[in-house]
């Protein structure tokens, strides 16, 4: 039975495509307020677009057919991504009386939304349109600029920050630069999740059966077993041999205990390599094998939580690590073990990022683009140059080098199915990503052009949770990976939601249009007296909004009861039958329920089992429900890019480091392989970070 996932899809489909080109205005995707005068009127008017959240909403004072205001009186866009846009293109509407401006860059969805919504409010108040039209204003190209430093950091996400304060703190004379008008890059998308072996945060709390099942079965595993692939990556056996002493001696010193009951928490450095290697190895379209680079991966297993506590404490960021930090310990999805610690929100991380980098003396400059690399007669990497948004043309000189950390390239879906070796006909040229739109590949071709190699480019990471109208990771609600129940279209739990995220992507493309549904429950709340139910709450918060609004902007499914959801579900699809039967809701949480029972899951063989859901107690409790969020598979981090070392070092097509210049984060390879470890990246990104600043201040 095929599924109309949300009503109204199609015709906000067609509104979010007409947001994405140029800065035209479309009265076909505005709606004024009220009908247009037949000449000029003084007061107040006001004109509708829809952007990439929601009603973009503006209201134009008009005085003597004059625009003397412009100000957003409904605006849904997310303020870390639009904020400049937000700020910028009022002012300058007034200033130049025309609705007809230069998108903000990093921000174009939301840029066209108030441009469209001003055009409308300009109708609505009998403005000479044409005349608006031709007062387009674009800013003028400044004088060539000629900068000096010591180091340059070209990204302003968390390894361009993690970087420049290092770089900075270490004595270095520091300049960052950012394409967008915001700053934050990818790192602005991130979960708040970030892997680290914390054997102490593990000792407090309990190992449960199904973890000891997986520790055992890594005790069968044979270092001969041609399915660990050793023959084509031998080094990575001796990590299988540790990981079994480690598995061994956990289990002597904790004998006498019971999985389940009070056996602690297990991790160590060689089993989150572990999971890197079986986690990152995949075979490419053409038969042959990828896998992370060992020094790599060993670097980042043994560094984490060390740049986790450099975070905390260096940076002041909340980084709960060690004692006590056992209960914050969670899996966030792809990660395949409960090792991923929180950290701060996305706008929360990046604001105090920038605020530690301009305490330290970073000088940083935003809407400013680099455009190539410049080197001296050896080779070294010597400064690069770049251009402003408005064309100002900038060269940077520098005494020690230039850090890329410029991110990858998901926002470029082109340049994504011309590397591909993995996904075939699944990609082309027009999937969505969770990225923001900056992230289009700029380091790594800067660096190409100079002879830099490049390494696991046939592999970008879907993140199969995303929004089927938008490709971002908003609009839904789901709780850990130990404890999401993914369905199909008929009710049906169709893999492992424990798996990796490629995994889990690949089999949701197969289901009907890719979308497949996730069944929320909340988290355990006291919801009366001394009665605690798991259960959804309309106030629950996911990604800066609630369930409430979700629900009002039709992205989710909420009912009470279940007999409710199954209702809304229906109501939600336009009318049509049903697309969910409370009984098939019911069959599958009841039998989810007695696999969470028994620890184990025979269908699908889920490691590791939580999250059981009491449907009698949430239908009995008035103040917690359910939810469905449908879900389809978005680009998300590309597994490839520039080839480093351990010291974060760019390395040429020879084989040789190129000197003066490093790089960290998305815009590298070589570490995640064919998949990345969910809770990875963040933790990548600020390793090799620090690494970076810390080299590159050296000059090493």
């Amino acid at each position: 039975m095929k599924k109309r996932i949300l009503a109204g899809v199609l015709g906000l489909t067609m509104l979010l495509t007409a947001c994405g080109g140029g800065t035209s205005s479309s009265p076909a995707a505005s709606t004024p307020a009220s009908s247009a005068p037949a000449a000029a009127a003084s007061g107040t008017f006001e004109g509708s677009s829809v952007g990439m959240q929601g009603t973009v909403t503006v209201a134009m004072t008009v005085e003597d057919g004059k625009i003397t205001n412009v100000e957003l009186t409904e605006c849904h866009e997310t303020p870390s991504i639009a904020s400049v846009a937000m700020e910028r293109l009022p002012q300058l509407m007034v200033e130049h009386q025309t609705t007809t401006l230069d998108n903000v860059t990093g921000a174009t969805l939301a840029s066209g939304a108030i441009m469209r919504a001003a055009s409308a409010a300009a109708e609505a108040a009998g403005l000479d349109m044409d005349q608006l039209k031709a007062n387009a204003y674009s800013e003028p190209a400044g004088e060539d600029e000629t900068w000096d430093t010591d180091v340059l950091v070209v990204g302003g996400g968390g390894a361009g920050f993690s970087s420049a304060i290092t770089a900075a703190q270490e004595g270095a004379d520091v300049i960052l630069i950012e394409k967008s008008s915001v700053l934050g890059g990818n790192t602005l998308m991130q979960g708040g999740a970030f892997n680290a072996v914390d054997t102490v945060a593990q000792s407090e709390v309990v190992l449960t059966e199904a973890q000891k099942g997986t520790l055992d079965s890594y005790l069968a595993l044979s270092t001969d077993d041609p399915d660990l692939h050793f023959d084509q990556f031998p080094e990575w056996a001796e990590v299988l041999t540790q990981l079994q002493s480690d598995i061994n001696q956990f289990y002597a010193e904790n004998a006498g205990t019971t999985a389940g009951v009070d056996m602690p928490g297990f991790d160590s450095v060689a089993l989150h390599m572990w999971h890197i290697y079986v986690g990152g190895l995949r075979q490419l379209n053409d038969g042959t094998w990828i896998c992370s680079d060992i020094d790599l991966a060993r670097n980042l297993a043994e560094s984490a939580l060390g740049t986790f506590e450099w975070m905390r404490d260096g940076l002041g960021l909340n980084a709960p690590s060690g004692e006590g930090a056992g209960s914050s310990l969670f899996t966030v999805l792809g990660a395949m073990w409960p090792r991923t610690h929180p950290v701060e929100t996305s706008t929360e991380l990046i604001d105090k990022l920038r605020s530690v980098a301009e305490a330290a003396g970073v000088t940083i400059y935003t809407e400013t683009a680099a455009t190539g690399l410049l080197t001296d007669d050896t080779g070294r990497v010597i400064g690069a140059t770049a251009e402003q948004a408005n064309g100002t043309k900038i060269t940077i000189n520098t005494t020690k080098g230039v850090v890329l950390a410029s991110g990858g390239y998901c926002a470029n879906p082109a340049m994504v199915k011309e590397y591909d070796k993995y996904w075939g006909d699944d990609l082309s040229d027009h999937t969505l990503t969770t990225n923001v739109g900056t992230n289009e590949g700029d380091g790594i071709i800067m660096a190409q052009a100079i002879g830099a190699d490049v390494v696991g480019m046939e592999v970008a990471q879907m993140m199969p949770s995303s929004s089927p109208l938008k490709g971002t990771m908003t609009d839904g609600a789901w709780g850990d990976a130990s404890e999401q129940i993914w369905i199909d279209g008929e009710g049906n739990r169709f893999v492992d939601e424990y798996a990796e995220r490629d995994v889990l992507a690949k089999a949701s493309l197969q289901l009907e249009d890719g979308i497949f549904y996730i069944i929320y429950a909340g988290t355990n709340r006291t919801s009366t007296g001394d009665t605690t139910v798991k259960g959804a709450s309309l106030d629950d918060v996911m990604f800066g909004t609630t369930i409430q609004d979700m629900v009002d902007n039709g992205h989710v499914w909420y009912g009470d009861t279940l007999a409710e959801l199954a209702e809304a579900t229906a109501t939600s699809a336009g009318g049509a039958a049903p697309a969910f039967t409370e009984e098939a809701l019911r069959n599958t949480i009841e039998k989810y329920n007695s696999y969470v029972e028994a620890q184990e899951d025979p269908d699908f063989h889920k490691e590791v089992l939580a999250g059981a859901i009491d449907i009698e107690a949430i239908d009995a409790d008035p103040n917690v429900g359910y939810v469905i969020s449908p879900r389809k598979a978005s680009l998300h981090h590309t597994m490839g890019g520039l080839k480093i070392d351990t010291e974060a070092q760019v390395i040429n097509t020879e084989g040789e480091v190129i000197p003066g210049l490093w790089a960290a984060g998305e815009v590298t390879g070589g570490i995640h392989a064919g998949n990345r470890l969910g809770g990875n990246a963040v933790a990548d990104i600020f390793t090799y970070g620090h690494i970076a600043g810390a080299n590159a201040a050296a000059g090493n």
